[in-house]
């Protein structure tokens, strides 16, 4: 429904007698107004322009030397993915058995690092390969800058574990 409102202008005598020369002095106007707000009554409606499409999502590479490049988004994930089991799985054995890292390596450990290196990093290949980003699966707690610290202060805690056992030449806990 268009609204509709009067209202009475400024009196012709306090505007310049130049721009209106032919409205008499004492008299007044009335301007009419009407919104456009609403579409108008004739037998066409008045047509809504399509919304804007989405923004696209920035096209990821695929190519080989890029998922696995210095600054990719496979190393430094790979890396930290690992060492977040290593890290915890150094812990357990070492409270379960009493062996430092430099033991458990020497009994066995080579062969496990090397089965769950492989494993790890095709599984964490395979979804870049097909042009996953790593931050489209990202939401709530689990996103992928807390993977990447966790990951970070994963590789210290075994880089220090190992540097503690060394020094000390006995396990740790």
């Amino acid at each position: 429904m268009a609204s509709t409102s009067v209202f009475m202008a400024t009196p012709v005598s306090r505007l310049s007698a130049a721009r209106l020369p032919s409205v008499n002095k004492n008299s007044a106007f009335f301007v009419k107004c009407m919104s456009n707000d609403t579409p108008s009554t004739s037998k066409t409606p008045m047509a809504t322009p399509p919304p804007p499409p989405p923004p696209r999502a920035p096209k990821v590479s695929t190519k080989f030397s890029d998922v696995l490049a210095f600054s990719g988004p496979a190393p430094e994930r790979i890396n930290g993915r690992l060492a977040m089991i290593g890290f915890v799985s150094a812990m357990v054995v070492e409270l379960s058995s009493g062996q430092d890292v430099f033991a458990q390596i020497s009994n066995g450990g080579v062969t496990a690092f090397v089965a769950t290196s492989v494993l790890l990093s095709m599984a964490s290949l395979v979804p870049l390969f097909k042009g996953v980003s790593v931050q489209s699966k990202s939401d709530g707690i689990m996103t992928s800058d807390a993977e990447l610290w966790n990951g970070r202060f994963a590789m210290l805690g075994l880089v220090a574990l190992t540097l503690t056992e060394f020094v000390t030449g006995s396990a740790l806990v």
